[in-house]
């Protein structure tokens, strides 16, 4: 069996959608965790993410920013203001993500060659519930939807009986989550098994301090993931 890395076979939501059968949803309502009942943020949460802003800015205007230092400056503070680090969440980081995929091959013989598709995740979170990747951009023009179909791709590896999974992908510019569903009775086609969709953009070039939504939506995602845990 060949082991390739995610990135190398899933670059586009064409190739994700190609080898795992998904589709995003066109249902308005499908993924409205993102923009509905978003808990309030207290008084120390607001100078906690002014800081937070100011740092990466800061490191930003001197060059680009390492995945490394993205991960230090930004992305481990808003997890633990979002309660991350706290019971009953359980963290682990650089997790190793694997899983088999049934990959075409490119001539016209009509074969196919079974593939295991390897990858690491920089934070993943509580009965793999939530799954967390830092894109490194080396480009001010770097697209930060490039890493929708990566993320996606390791929720994939999350086991079946995990039917909603949230994600978070960040390059430290701009923040964007991700939901994915698994409809496992669904049977007949053309209705997909498997659906995602994905938030707006928060920048961190806006004049308001765009993480105070990043970390609203984490903390609405925290109690949905914990309330499913404890049921």
């Amino acid at each position: 069996m060949v082991q390739t890395a995610v990135t190398q076979v899933i670059r586009s939501l064409e190739d994700l959608e190609k080898n795992f059968g998904a589709r995003r949803s066109t249902d308005r309502n499908f993924f409205t965790e993102w923009r509905t009942e978003l808990p309030s943020l207290s008084d120390t949460d607001l100078p906690a993410l002014d800081l937070l802003r100011d740092r990466f800015r800061y490191q930003r205007k001197m060059g680009p920013v390492a995945e490394g230092a993205v991960n230090a400056i930004v992305i481990s503070p808003l997890l633990a203001l979002a309660g991350f680090y706290d019971a009953p969440f359980q963290l682990r980081s650089e997790v190793s993500v694997s899983l088999n995929v049934t990959i075409e091959t490119p001539d016209d013989a009509g074969e196919s060659l079974l593939e295991t598709l390897r990858g690491r995740m920089d934070f993943l979170v509580l009965q793999n519930q939530f799954w967390q990747v830092v894109i490194e951009s080396k480009e001010t023009t770097f697209d930060i939807e490039m890493g929708i179909p990566q993320v996606l791709t390791y929720m994939m590896a999350a086991p079946s009986i995990q039917r909603t999974l949230f994600g978070m992908v960040s390059n430290g510019n701009h923040f964007m989550f991700v939901k994915l569903q698994r409809f496992p009775d669904r049977e007949s086609l053309p209705m997909p098994q498997i659906e995602y969709s994905f938030s707006n953009t928060f920048s961190m070039l806006s004049d308001q301090n765009q993480l105070q939504d990043v970390l609203q939506i984490l903390k609405r995602i925290g109690s949905i993931v914990a309330l499913q845990a404890a049921t």
